[in-house]
């Protein structure tokens, strides 16, 4: 889709989920975000979150992987300004899985090149309980349908 069919309120969800296993949080962590909570199931029982979690890194990247899967706007896409408000709300644990969804908060025809504008949305991911895990807003810039 592109800028001028993304109206604010439009809302998207993924059908698909992605179980998250105790090996891939451990190889994420250990490449990208090191602490023990993320990389030892023996010393994550002792931490503040009793047992091992996924790091909030893998989270977001999971759940952009798929709003990228949805095709809402990868034909549009001229990349992102930036990301606002990053939440991560409940732990993702091993077995859980996670789906994305996303709403268009706002959308700004650029000014000065009429061929694009700027939308923003809101992300979330959430697990098979139907929790938010983590939320975050992005900017993306978006081709205009001409």
């Amino acid at each position: 889709m592109y800028f001028d069919e993304l109206p604010v309120g439009y809302r998207f969800e993924g059908e698909a989920q992605h179980e998250v296993s105790e090996e891939e949080i451990i190889a994420f962590a250990r490449q990208w975000d090191p602490q023990p909570f993320h990389t030892d199931p023996e010393a994550a029982k002792e931490t503040a979150y009793g047992g091992l979690i996924a790091s909030g890194l893998q989270t977001m990247s999971i759940a952009l992987r798929q709003v990228l899967d949805m095709n809402v706007w990868a034909d549009s896409s001229m990349g992102s300004s930036g990301l606002d408000e990053v939440r991560w709300q409940v732990p993702v644990r091993p077995g859980d899985r996670i789906r994305a969804r996303g709403e268009v908060l706002s959308s700004t025809p650029s000014a000065s090149r009429p061929d694009r504008g700027r939308t923003e949305f809101l992300y979330e991911a959430v697990n098979q309980r139907d929790e938010v895990v983590m939320r975050y807003r992005a900017t993306q810039i978006l081709k205009r349908k001409l």
